[in-house]
């Protein structure tokens, strides 16, 4: 019996039930949005700890100033060339099929925040880290995370091993609690479908299939065409035959929906089959996990460009490019496990200035797409490892 009663599967159920009681209990369904903004800022709670610890270890983890210029900058480098590569195919498609376009106006219109340039800059060096710690600002907080790991490497080896102990355990104590915030998806989602039922009626899910289609169709897109194209004009190897060397953790991927359960397989394949040097797939794939996420950063930037047409909001193109930039760089530190990548959602949102209740509308089909672009991530790890291979010294 335990076996049925699955997150996913109760999560359907509260979906379903969600739905059926903000139809016919609308004012209830409203009374009851408390328990669906606890789940949300649980999910808020979470995320400036989460991106602080794990790009912290991921910097550190290189060990040294010069493994860093050599091996983390090149990695890094390709990792974000690949990840905007991600989201601009997301947004792209998005324009083209448009999905929520045609939902019906919300009762009060809202209005999503301007991109300035010079704030945009200005934003990203904190004049009080707490601040932004508060506040929620996450570019400001990974910019620390990076200059505090960076210094981390001048430091002696044992002070600094010590505090990659320390911030790793953050970093699993995080995830920890998250798998936890996880189990009470349910619960969240059968709030927030039910409010949104009976605020916006049942036109909005009736856009679901095409956001679906978008979504999947894009990540199709970047796995087939953006990804080799990278592996053949950069990395030089046929993409399809290496595919076929390492296809087992793009599969386990997609069945699993974790990138970061899939890293030792991924790792032997890529190793065993696809002829990468331990040095490369050691280096390349476990940082992928922790900050390589395309298709992740390709869902996100459709997901808020959906949420806003459902919303009312029409994005200007500076809305736009501040989409492009948050979903790029908030990727880096998504946790490896399924569901990580709506706490990320919830931080984009609030930096754009949209209403968060909607999450609970796409988590309707969330756990789908999550195989899917979870697939991706790791897909464009392998691809990123066997890439750098041909640079990475081997001796």
């Amino acid at each position: 019996m335990s076996r049925y009663l699955t997150t996913e599967n109760l999560t359907l159920v509260g979906i379903l039930l969600g739905g059926v009681f903000g139809y016919v209990f609308p004012q209830l369904a409203v009374d009851l949005k408390i328990l669906g903004d606890i789940f949300i800022a649980l999910l808020k709670m979470l995320i400036m700890p989460l991106v602080f610890a794990a790009v912290f270890v991921a910097v550190v983890g290189l060990g040294s100033v010069e493994r860093l210029k050599r091996m983390g900058a090149m990695t890094i480098g390709f990792y974000l060339l690949s990840t905007s590569l991600a989201v601009l195919m997301g947004m792209t498609v998005m324009q083209l099929i448009d999905p929520g376009s045609s939902a019906p106006a919300p009762e009060h219109i809202v209005e999503a925040k301007e991109l300035v340039i010079g704030d945009l800059i200005l934003s990203i060096f904190p004049s009080n880290l707490f601040a932004s710690f508060a506040s929620g600002k996450a570019l400001p907080v990974i910019f620390f995370a990076v200059l505090f790991a960076v210094a981390m490497l001048y430091v002696t080896k044992e002070k600094r091993d010590t505090a990659k102990l320390f911030f790793e355990a953050v970093n699993d104590a995080m995830i920890l609690i998250a798998s936890w915030i996880v189990r009470l998806t349910p619960i969240g989602v059968f709030s927030i479908i039910a409010y949104v039922i009976a605020k916006e009626g049942v036109g909005a899910l009736l856009e679901l299939w095409e956001y679906a289609l978008c979504v999947v169709l894009a990540l199709l897109l970047h796995a087939t065409l953006t990804l080799p194209a990278l592996a053949l004009f950069i990395g030089r190897f046929h993409p399809l035959h290496y595919f076929s060397q390492v296809k087992e953790a793009v599969l386990l991927a997609f069945s699993t929906a974790s990138s970061a359960a899939t890293i030792p397989v991924s790792m032997d394949r890529a190793e065993k089959e696809g002829g990468v040097s331990k040095k490369s797939a050691g280096f390349v794939i476990p940082l992928g996990a922790t900050i390589n996420m395309d298709g992740t950063a390709l869902y996100e930037s459709i997901a808020v460009m959906f949420i806003a047409n459902l919303a009312g909001v029409d994005l200007s193109f500076s809305q736009q490019l501040l989409i492009f930039i948050t979903a790029t760089f908030t990727s880096i530190g998504v946790a490896g496990i399924p569901g990580a990548s709506i706490v990320m959602l919830t931080m984009i949102l609030g930096i754009i200035g949209l209403p968060l209740e909607y999450i609970g509308v796409i988590l309707v089909v969330d756990r789908v797409l999550d195989m899917f672009r979870t697939a991706v991530n790791v897909w464009g790890d392998l691809i990123a490892a066997k890439t750098l291979d041909r640079f990475i010294d081997r001796d």
